[in-house]
């Protein structure tokens, strides 16, 4: 496999790690080498496609029932052994809550692919997982100095 098919494999791996995660589907682990790791916000990083599976059904047992990436808007940055995608995610919670649901919930992601030959090595996810704006304190420290970046540029 040339360097271009190799790449092109490596961004179709990326692209359905999250089709993949949208529907519980078990191929999400042949994605991964058996020591892969993964990172996500507020969990850390866990090891192997073991830990890696168990976070994935942890995570929508305890809060996603449905989610759907705005896969065709995907800004896709192949670079080397990386793959970085940038995004958008819209879904329902368990609790029966849409997101992104306000103005402090954007549904917005980036995750860092980096790869070995074809599989991924490693993973990390940059999203806020308070997918429904929920977390009170920050959420009202956002709104804080979304109101002085505003009056900011209302003063320009």
């Amino acid at each position: 496999m040339n360097q271009t098919e190799l790449q092109k494999k490596r961004i179709d791996s990326a692209v359905n790690y999250f089709r993949y995660v949208e529907v519980g589907d078990p191929r999400l682990m042949a994605l991964f080498k058996d020591n892969a790791t993964l990172y996500f916000p507020k969990v850390g990083i866990v090891h192997g496609k073991d830990e890696i599976g168990l976070l994935a059904q942890g995570f929508g047992a305890l809060e996603i029932a449905h989610m759907e990436h705005d896969i065709k808007n995907f800004n896709i940055m192949p670079s080397g052994d990386y793959v970085v995608i940038e995004g958008q995610v819209k879904g329902t919670t368990n609790s029966g809550e849409t997101f992104p649901n306000n103005p402090y919930s954007h549904g917005r992601f980036c995750n860092v692919f980096e790869f070995d030959g074809d599989l991924i090595k490693r993973v990390h996810v940059h999203q806020d997982p308070d997918f429904n704006g929920s977390d009170a304190p920050r959420v009202e420290w956002a709104k804080k100095i979304q109101e002085s970046i505003a009056q900011h540029r209302n003063s320009h």
